[in-house]
């Protein structure tokens, strides 16, 4: 039987078992790790496909044990994350399960100076997990269930306000991947293989205009079919340039950053479908105040624009990649609507910080579809005939973290989403007007 609303909200706030904090030593071994406990639930879902009303409860576990001696560093990592209460129409994915991985397993070691004087070096091998400039392209994504990992070499190198990241690697495709097994959290090691490569680099500059930083990334994902697993043959090419300069005290701040996206993409997962020349963009801007007032409250306005798929011979619906949405967007989870395709959305954002263990954050924002006939951000709701309109809706999010003990946070999620005349009337678009999504959280560490 399903649990009412409130009850699958209040299940975020079971007990967590505490560890006692501790400091990793510098030198020598050392033992971390997570727990957090996850209730989450939704009331008129926007995604098509899935039940309207829905609840689940998401725990994610995580071990990370470390050697450092010296330059060299020796880490690996266990994630264990499952989900219960889930039933028949819940949208559970790869996105929330991934049973018993070891996502983290490399060594690191630190080369000062091999590239000439004042120079630092750091190559890093194996198993690792990423977050790179902006993070809208290459992230881990700490809201969602589940993490990208990826296998293979990355280099870090810095001298005087130049730094540079070159990485060559194998994206962890998340297995099981099929829906029975996802739902038992079935245990299967992931996959990585040259059927899927990401390739490319990001170098940035500190106060390269004044005082703000400039970043200039390029990453190239290559994707082709394995035997019984169909893909879409991606081959894209990425660009990006972003200028930033941090907030401050008292001082006006703001962001710019445009991606280009070009290469070729299958028409289909069919066997020898057609290809299609890939021609998309997304472009980030905002601008902030902090007041340096004792709650270091600071308002920003913001503007997102991801290319949809319209009518022509190119494919336009940008792809973000392995790209956080939380910090930018919303959360994913149950609720997972939006992502950086097909939507165009100014926005309104609030940032406080009432005291050393609270942080608030509010956000709103209305959203319109960038290619009518191409489905809104990651809703899977379309109308290929374009007349349903293009404006879908206005969200307003909100979170707040506190942590009462040194060991443990909290943390509340919550969307109120006014679907607008897209989200109401296309042909496959839920019924209602209005989604509510709320997610509970607790944190335990050690």
């Amino acid at each position: 039987m399903r649990r009412s609303w409130w009850a699958a909200a209040l299940g975020g706030l079971c007990y967590v078992a505490p560890a006692a904090a501790q400091e990793a030593p510098k030198e020598g071994w050392s033992l971390s790790g997570t727990a957090r406990l996850r209730s989450e639930a939704i009331d008129g879902q926007a995604r098509a496909g899935f039940n309207e009303s829905d609840d689940l409860v998401n725990l994610r576990t995580t071990v990370r044990a470390q050697y450092q001696d010296g330059p060299v560093q020796v880490a690996a990592e266990l994630w264990d994350s499952r989900v219960n209460a889930d039933d028949r129409g819940t949208p559970v994915s790869t996105g929330e399960v991934n049973a018993v991985e070891l996502v983290q397993a490399y060594v690191a070691v630190k080369l000062p100076g091999i590239l000439g004087a004042g120079t630092s070096t750091t190559v890093q091998a194996g198993r690792f997990l990423l977050d790179l400039g902006s993070r809208r392209l290459v992230a881990n994504d700490d809201y969602r269930n589940t993490t990208n990992g990826f296998t293979g070499v990355r280099a870090d190198l810095g001298v005087s306000a130049w730094k540079a990241t070159l990485i060559y690697v194998l994206p962890q495709q998340r297995r099981p991947d099929d829906l029975p097994s996802i739902r038992r959290n079935a245990v299967e090691f992931d996959h990585e293989g040259f059927d899927q490569v990401l390739w490319g680099g990001l170098v940035s500059r500190a106060h390269a205009i004044g005082p703000a930083n400039v970043d200039v990334s390029f990453f190239h994902l290559g994707e082709h079919d394995t035997v019984g697993r169909p893909t879409r043959d991606r081959s894209l090419n990425t660009a990006s340039l972003r200028v930033i300069r941090d907030p401050a005290p008292h001082r006006f701040d703001g962001e710019v950053e445009g991606i280009v996206q070009r290469g070729h993409i299958s028409t289909s997962l069919a066997p020898g479908a057609p290809t299609q020349q890939v021609r998309a963009w997304f472009v980030h801007a905002d601008g902030g105040y902090s007041f340096g007032d004792a709650w270091k409250t600071r308002v920003s306005a913001e503007y997102d624009l991801a290319s949809g798929d319209g009518p022509g011979g190119a494919y336009g619906r940008f792809d973000t990649l392995f790209g956080m949405r939380r910090a930018d967007l919303a959360p994913a989870g149950l609720y997972n609507a939006i992502l950086r395709s097909n939507m165009i959305s100014p926005g309104l954002r609030i940032e406080t910080v009432p005291s050393k263990r609270t942080d608030l954050l509010a956000t709103l924002r209305p959203m319109w579809l960038a290619a009518r006939e191409d489905s809104f951000s990651s809703t899977g709701v379309r109308d290929v005939t374009g007349r349903s309109g293009s404006f879908a809706g206005t969200q307003l999010d909100g979170r707040v973290r506190h942590q009462p003990f040194s060991w443990l946070r909290l943390e509340v999620d919550a969307v109120l989403l006014a679907k607008g005349h897209f989200l109401r009337t296309a042909p496959n678009a839920p019924p209602g007007r209005w989604t509510k999504y709320l997610s509970l959280n607790a944190t335990a560490s050690f």
